[in-house]
């Protein structure tokens, strides 16, 4: 019975100890004590305010260089486009000195075949910088491709008919380079 005794003893002790350990629950401190923990949190507040202004300042950034670094790409396509365009324009003259060579009679066959094959390659080569030809002869009179340079009446052709071709006119990648300079056919 001794035993009973003791072993009843002791489970009563155990079971007053997990009863005491579970009542020993921790309590929110009113005292003086519980002043720092309001304070850290005042503090990881304000840090986390912090760190939200300081990442939306790092996004708008990186908003503001994406931006900076499109508008220069696109500012530096339209400088090479620009003297692309330029560059050709200087060009066009020596294509028209080779057109009018290619018209004049008196040459050597050969010479004029040379002559020819320079003209080809140099327009071959500004085609694939951008360079269209407007084709004029024929066409009705667009003040925006075309330069009258002189009417002639006429009741054979309609009138705004473009009669004779002085000068090629031609555009850049879709932009008019230079106006074709023509003869355009009037009423009689």
């Amino acid at each position: 019975m001794e035993e009973v005794k003791e072993a009843s003893a002791s489970g009563s002790s155990e079971a007053s100890e997990s009863t005491a350990g579970e009542a020993k629950t921790p309590e929110i401190d009113s005292t003086p004590e519980a002043a720092p923990d309001a304070a850290l949190l005042a503090e990881r507040n304000q840090l986390a305010a912090e760190k939200a202004e300081v990442y939306d300042r790092l996004l708008r950034r990186q908003a503001e260089f994406d931006n900076y670094r499109k508008r220069a790409e696109r500012e530096r396509g339209e400088f090479w486009e620009k003297a692309t365009m330029e560059t050709i324009r200087a060009i066009l003259p020596v294509l028209d000195d080779f057109e009018r060579a290619l018209k004049v009679e008196g040459a050597g066959a050969e010479y004029a075949r040379g002559m020819e094959l320079i003209s080809q390659r140099l327009l071959e080569t500004l085609t694939k910088m951008g360079l269209e030809p407007i084709a004029s002869m024929g066409a009705k009179f667009d003040p925006n491709l075309h330069q009258a340079l002189d009417t002639q009446p006429t009741a054979e052709q309609e009138e705004d008919t473009i009669l004779q071709e002085y000068q090629k006119g031609y555009n850049y990648k879709g932009k008019l380079l230079r106006a074709a300079m023509v003869k355009v056919a009037a009423k009689p």
